[in-house]
């Protein structure tokens, strides 16, 4: 690709010497071209929302706005293969559709539909999120979960002949649409009462428009097949489906599985050699998130719907084995210590469950289901040891992601974090395969065109950062505070952040998968 790029350079100084007319002119900067080779002196050009010119030299170049980059790192805006920021995007406030917390990390694309969650709707999702504005481009996966939500509800049983048939056609017409392809959350409800059968027959069709799946797995753990199991079931489908397969965010969660990621990386090895496509994408962080009910509460208590699940938690004959399971499950988080509450409608925030439940005079678990019936609580659950952060971070296949969700650091800071604290700290690889890690390998992955890569023609989705600035604000008991260090981003050729200040253009856009790719 460098190649290409200074050839194409040389053709255009050297040959026929003519002048190009640019939108804007960066010079003076290290340019990454975002394909894990390092930093070079070169100069980029942008014109009608795309890359013009990436080469040695601008001197024939003549650009209405030219940004002095000295001593700033170009490169292309990384993609988020992982987040939940779809609620932002459909939000009436213009404020919240600009997603500044991504941008303020350098994130021009963000993929949404992750867990099983996205709706199947793309079209309809497509005209609302054009309509409105977004200040972030987006990608979208269908999402099993969601599917199973309309056609089944949240029955714990396999569909009928005819609601296969119905899932199935679904799935065609969000393809049709440009979804990326099918995203499972086979841990969470409905998901956890499918069989792999079932999944393997819908990423047939989405495979069959050049989809991918992505997958929460069924286990991360120890819960139900545990985590090796989970990670044999990914490459079942892979290899059933003949379907690029994703593991989404990259674990071992819990104590019973510290140590576990060696074997998962033989794992996921061995499928490469046998011909298989995997990839995983990981956030830099110890703790994960999710809700009290998701990380404590049994699967089985939660079919059905809300009212069925609330008469599980308050009936006197099932209260006992829901406490003994839910105190297993607190156990392989790493027990009471180990649950940080981040949100919820109680003043409950920044303390521990177990600070809680002594505050309440209660027993851990009694006080885990009591927050389940009052309504839940988001959380902040510290369950990884670094040695299985840091094997899993250093494979060629794991890309960056933040799986941002409220409360957690990770969605405000996710990738100056990794940043600051594996690549200058810990030096786990290069910047350039970080700077790859977060944009081409995952355009490549997830089958997005034209992104990714600082390359003619390519859409101008631009990163200037500060080497010695860029670096996460936010943390456990401020979650939601913004990055510093981006000097400037383009989305599709226009200023999002100027010279550091965030610009109230709203310049994102719907990003179907690769049409070439069906």
């Amino acid at each position: 690709m460098r190649f290409i790029a200074l050839l194409w350079a040389l053709i255009c100084l050297c040959g026929c010497q003519q002048t190009l007319e640019a939108d804007y002119l960066i010079t003076g900067g290290k340019v990454y071209l975002g394909d894990n080779t390092p930093g070079d002196d070169l100069v980029v050009a942008i014109k009608n929302g795309e890359i013009l010119y990436v080469g040695v030299s601008g001197d024939t170049i003549d650009a209405k706005h030219v940004i002095d980059a000295s001593g700033l790192y170009v490169l292309p805006g990384f993609i988020d293969p992982h987040t939940h920021s779809m609620g932002e995007f459909l939000d009436e406030d213009p404020l919240k559709r600009r997603n500044i917390n991504y941008l303020t990390q350098g994130v021009t694309t963000v993929v949404n539909g992750n867990d099983g969650y996205g709706d199947p709707d793309i079209a309809g999702l497509k005209d609302a999120l054009e309509s409105n504005g977004i200040g972030t481009n987006t990608a979208l996966f269908i999402g099993h979960g969601a599917l199973r939500d309309k056609v089944m509800g949240r029955e714990k049983r396999s569909p009928t002949d005819a609601e296969m048939s119905d899932m199935k056609s679904r799935v065609d017409l969000a393809m049709d649409n440009g979804a990326l392809g099918l995203s499972t959350g086979l841990f969470y409800a409905p998901g956890s009462f499918s069989e792999t059968e079932e999944v393997i027959e819908l990423a047939k069709v989405a495979v069959k428009h050049g989809g991918i799946y992505d997958s929460h797995i069924r286990d991360e753990a120890t819960y139900n097949i545990g985590l090796e199991g989970a990670v044999a079931e990914v490459i079942e489908i892979a290899q059933e489906a003949n379907i690029h397969a994703n593991i989404a965010h990259i674990k071992a969660l819990g104590v019973d599985v510290w140590g576990k990621s060696s074997n998962i990386v033989e794992m996921v090895e061995n499928a490469h050699a046998e011909g298989l496509s995997i990839s995983a994408d990981q956030y830099p962080w110890q703790a994960s998130g999710t809700r009290i009910s998701n990380a404590l509460i049994p699967r089985w208590v939660k079919a059905g719907g809300e009212t069925e699940y609330m008469a599980r938690l308050n009936n006197a004959d099932l209260i006992d084995r829901i406490k003994t399971e839910t105190r297993e499950n607190l156990r392989k988080r790493g027990g009471p210590e180990a649950v940080l509450i981040t949100q919820d409608k109680f003043d409950w925030q920044n303390k521990t469950l177990g600070q809680i439940a002594e505050i309440k005079g209660l027993d851990p678990v009694d006080m885990a289901i009591e927050i389940a019936r009052q309504g839940d609580a988001r959380i902040a659950s510290f369950n990884m040891n670094a040695a299985d952060i840091e094997k899993f971070m250093s494979q060629s296949w794991v890309m960056t992601s933040s799986d941002g969700s409220t409360g957690h650091p990770r969605k405000y800071a996710s990738y100056p974090q990794k940043y600051r604290e594996y690549i200058l700290s810990k030096s786990i690889m290069p910047v350039e395969t970080f700077f790859y890690r977060s944009s081409g390998l995952v355009a490549d992955n997830f089958n997005l065109c034209g992104r990714g890569y600082l390359k003619p023609g390519y859409a101008a989705d631009i990163l200037i950062l500060d080497p010695k600035e860029y670096a996460p604000k936010a943390d456990f008991q401020n979650p939601e505070k913004l990055s510093e260090g981006v000097v400037y981003l383009f989305i599709n050729g226009r200023p999002a952040i100027k010279n550091r200040v965030i610009e109230p253009e709203l310049s994102g856009q719907f990003v179907p998968r690769c049409e070439s790719s069906k």
